[in-house]
């Protein structure tokens, strides 16, 4: 049975074990149908993490080859997707970590955050719905300048739109912290953005 038509097959609670089975099984259809799936989305949170392009497009490449290689401890005890973006976020710590950018820009680059993201977006997002352009501009400048683990939470609660619980694993800490984190960016944006309109 091809990956694609089994995983739409099965529902939503066996979904996992699908994935599971093919992953054990390295299935290459099901290994197209998950990159065709999250693509984008994980495209876009490197992006945001990284500030790079070209960094981004690299971790991802290498986020799917770590998927390959480490086929078989996806267990489905969480969505694939949460698998995934903990395994991309572990590569540019790593990345990080190993000096390949320079320490004086942590996680920037230069040229508008606004651009970047734009690149890989498949949908509207929070800030594209709620804001008109110059707004989403403004808000999208003060999120690059929030501290990395800040804007990393917010992007993946309001850009991603996942729940706090699939956070707290990506990010490998506590539930409350991810709710302070995430608590503390929405203070620190909401400042940022009242100094600008002062």
């Amino acid at each position: 049975m091809n990956a694609a038509f089994s995983l739409a097959m099965d529902p939503v609670g066996d979904e996992k074990q699908a994935i599971v089975r093919g992953l054990r099984g390295r299935d290459p259809d099901l290994l197209d149908l998950l990159i065709e799936r999250n693509q984008h989305r994980l495209m876009r949170y490197l992006v945001h993490l990284t500030g790079s392009a070209s960094t981004a497009e690299d971790i991802f490449q290498e986020t799917w080859l770590r998927v390959i290689e480490r086929s078989g401890q996806y267990n489905g005890s969480s969505k694939f997707e949460t698998w995934l973006f903990a395994i991309a976020r572990h590569l540019v710590i790593d990345r990080f970590r190993k000096g390949r950018r320079d320490r004086s820009e942590p996680w920037e680059e230069s040229g508008s955050r606004q651009e970047r993201s734009e690149t890989f977006q498949s949908e509207p997002n929070p800030f594209d719905v709620a804001a008109n352009h110059e707004e989403a501009c403004h808000i999208a400048r003060a999120v690059s300048r929030l501290e990395p683990f800040y804007r990393e939470v917010l992007v993946l609660r309001f850009q991603e739109d996942m729940k706090l619980s699939e956070i707290a694993y990506i990010v490998g800490a506590p539930l409350s912290t991810v709710k302070a984190r995430l608590y503390r960016a929405l203070d620190a944006l909401r400042s940022s953005l009242g100094e600008t309109q002062e």
